[in-house]
């Protein structure tokens, strides 16, 4: 009987070691990086990072995104919930993109009521083509991507594409 009581107290010290590593990040950055959807052209970007271990519910998970064009960072935020397997989180469109700039991402973990972040991540991305190479008003337009009538040149009776001015 002694020896059962000794197997369970052990097995039980063992078990509680298996616990989640209280200095462990909460999150991962697993996949990210610019889209240029030159269709509609628009550019964006963005993240996906998955949970390494249990976020407390309710948390915010705020993501500042550098400005391409400058100024104030681009803030996009989404709630913490158990059930969640990973967090995608993106810009609403961007412009002045530049090629191999690197541009800084940082995610903060805020509770609710709270002043000090839970943690704070950063990564940065980088482009492979400048958003100047891409053209300056959408191709396409409506859901079936019909070319823009905008773009008819009836006197080359062709569509053109117009090169992007903008940076």
């Amino acid at each position: 009987m002694k020896a059962f009581a000794a197997s369970l107290l052990i097995f039980g010290m063992l078990l509680s070691g298996c616990g989640e590593d209280k200095d462990a990040p909460y999150l991962e950055f697993t996949g990210g990086g610019f889209i240029f959807n030159y269709r509609i052209g628009e550019a964006f970007y963005g993240f996906v990072a998955r949970p390494l271990r249990d976020i407390p519910e309710g948390t915010e998970i705020i993501a500042e995104f550098e400005n391409p064009v400058g100024g104030e960072p681009l803030i996009v935020t989404a709630t913490a919930n158990s059930a969640q397997l990973q967090y995608m989180l993106r810009t609403p469109g961007v412009s002045g993109v530049v090629r191999d700039r690197p541009y800084k991402v940082t995610i903060t973990l805020q509770r609710p009521g709270t002043v000090t972040p839970l943690a704070t991540y950063s990564k940065e991305y980088r482009s492979s083509i400048n958003q100047s190479d891409m053209p300056g008003v959408a191709l396409t337009i409506g859901p079936g991507y019909h070319p823009n009538p905008e773009l008819y040149d009836p006197k080359e009776k062709a569509f053109v594409i117009p090169k992007n001015t903008k940076q």
